[in-house]
């Protein structure tokens, strides 16, 4: 493969900055500590990192609130600091994507500081503004992500501005070509410092109706939730389809530098499959891009085979990255725990690794994704999340997935920081998932992530395949990864039960760490994975009883 097309089934490790390793002691990572724990990335198998936000930032969403496009926060480290981590990650052979939040600023950006001064300013129409009604209430009934209605009163303008998430968060204007021009200088200044790439932040967001016309009510749900976001069917605040050309501007100015790529983030909003399809399919969209429908979701078995069955009829123009666990959602082995309140068996961990790992596509690991980390279960007092704090405890927000990495099980706070206090805890609970433990227990689900991303590099069919869903019984679901004659089949077992197999199966492949799944009788055991490859067209089946499904048998049976 071309190494412009190097990210084609690519494994992307997300670095949340503040969460990754402190070098200073100040409680809080920085650029510098990630340079010092890159070895660990490398070790891991992955080709690339992906930085969350490090800019000049008044952090009231921690980074995603933009001041400075081109300035390093000092909070962070400075300029050099960010250097040397890309110099160290390339001598390394790891690409560097870094965030680019361009659909809205901070509130203390220069260009919103000069847009609310007034309707004649010189960048008056870089931001979402609009009169009130004749009853001073805001011009229509858009709600934000983060709760209340999407505008605030200016008083220096006498107008309502837009925003999406939170009040200090302003929505760029972005049907004035202007903004894309000066946002895609900014992007010009990384890419000339050696970037490899961006992941785009909230894409569906970028373009608003100019009319702003009011949305339509979603159906009534039967309770009243806490977020009432989901009240509303979104089809004029977001999801416009004029932000095509937008991309296709971002993707002329990678093309500019050979080699790099874009990743963008596609919301949970119905047909998020198609829009993966629709944004990354052809020479004008991007790259790649990895949509948050998943994460929104269950694990049952009718829910997973939706999903292959969702991606399979969204078509193979396009390219998918993959993400069950990020910096805005509860990781994946507690959300996804069949037995929420206990400790996630080892097994569903392994069984996760294995499908993010086994689809087609690019795929996004969330630090500490390779440890099994759980969601952090915090206290009201520990919460900095404004989100959180806003609906505590309805939603206990973002920051149960952002605890600092435990890096070393017996120091304090779990060898991320010298500090007397981190910026966030780290939970008693995650100091047996250190590093420094599953280093030395070759059974550790971090062993078991760099024994399979090793395997996996060397079949071709899961890197670069095609994608076709098997008809399985529940509670199995598989697919044939197929590319250049060789045909992989993937089996998961997602229950806790024995599964039995039939048809033509051939001895499991060798190196996976999953050989011992399945034993001679076709039983696949519980939480059990098997990849297989096959030389005839026929796909195994499940062994089916009177009710038409394969029968669960007890673990001992």
């Amino acid at each position: 493969m071309a190494n412009g097309d190097w990210w084609r089934g690519a494994i992307i490790y997300q670095i949340y900055p503040r969460s990754f390793f402190d070098s200073n002691g100040d409680g809080i990572g920085d650029l510098p500590g990630i340079t010092n724990r890159l070895d660990h990335v490398v070790r891991l198998g992955a080709d690339a990192i992906w930085l969350c936000p490090f800019f000049v930032s008044p952090q009231r969403d921690f980074g995603y609130d933009v001041a400075s496009y081109v300035d390093v926060d000092p909070l962070f480290g400075t300029m050099a600091d960010f250097d040397a981590l890309l110099a160290r990650a390339h001598a390394l052979g790891l690409k560097v994507l870094i965030d680019q939040v361009w659909s809205h600023t901070s509130d203390r950006h220069p260009w919103f500081l000069d847009s609310r001064s007034g309707r004649t300013a010189a960048k008056a129409d870089w931001y979402v503004w609009a009169d009130p009604r004749p009853d001073g209430t805001p011009p229509n009934n858009w709600l934000s992500v983060f709760g209340g209605a999407a505008w605030t009163w200016e008083p220096r303008r006498r107008q309502y501005f837009l925003h999406h998430f939170l009040d200090h968060q302003p929505a760029l204007n972005l049907h004035n070509p202007v903004v894309m021009d000066a946002l895609l200088q900014t992007g010009r200044f990384w890419l000339d410092r050696g970037v490899d790439g961006f992941r785009l932040d909230a894409i569906d967001f970028l373009l608003h109706d100019s009319a702003l016309r009011s949305n339509p009510a979603a159906p009534a749900p039967e309770v009243v939730p806490a977020k009432l976001f989901g009240m509303q069917l979104h089809v004029h605040d977001m999801l416009q389809p004029e932000a095509m050309g937008l991309l296709a501007r971002i993707r002329g100015l990678l093309d500019a530098y050979p080699g790099t790529v874009t990743l963008g983030e596609i919301s949970s909003q119905p047909n998020a499959f198609q829009r993966v399809v629709g944004s990354t399919g052809g020479a004008d969209g991007l790259h790649m891009a990895y949509t948050l429908r998943p994460l929104r979701g269950g694990f049952d078995w009718a829910t997973v085979n939706g999903l292959l069955r969702d991606l399979a009829g969204a078509g193979t123009d396009g390219w998918i990255c993959w993400s069950f666990s990020n910096h805005d959602v509860e990781r994946a082995v507690s959300r996804w725990n069949p037995y929420p309140g206990r400790t996630p068996d080892p097994a569903f961990a392994r069984l996760l690794m294995a499908l993010l790992l086994s689809l087609r596509g690019s795929v996004c690991l969330y630090q500490g994704e390779e440890l099994g980390l759980t969601e952090a279960v915090l206290s009201e007092g520990d919460l900095r999340d404004p989100f959180g704090i806003a609906y505590w405890p309805e939603f206990r927000g973002r920051d149960g997935s952002r605890t600092p990495m435990p890096w070393r099980a017996q120091a304090a706070h779990g060898g991320f920081t010298t500090a007397e206090a981190p910026w966030l805890p780290v939970p008693d609970a995650h100091r047996s998932l250190a590093v420094d433990v599953q280093e030395a227990d070759g059974s550790s689900l971090l062993h078991a992530f760099r024994r399979f991303l090793h395997w996996r590099r060397g079949v071709p069919a899961l890197v670069h395949g095609t994608l076709r869903v098997v008809e399985l019984s529940s509670p199995l679901v598989g697919f044939i990864r197929e590319h250049d004659g060789q045909r992989v089949l993937a089996v998961f077992n997602l229950s806790d039960h024995v599964a039995l197999l039939d048809g033509p199966l051939h001895h499991a492949m060798e190196g996976s760490g999953f050989e011992d799944c399945l034993d001679g009788d076709g039983r696949l055991q519980p939480y059990g994975v098997l990849f297989t490859q096959l030389a005839a067209t026929t796909a195994p089946t499940p062994r089916h009883g009177p009710s038409g499904l394969s029968q669960p048998l007890p673990a001992n049976g």
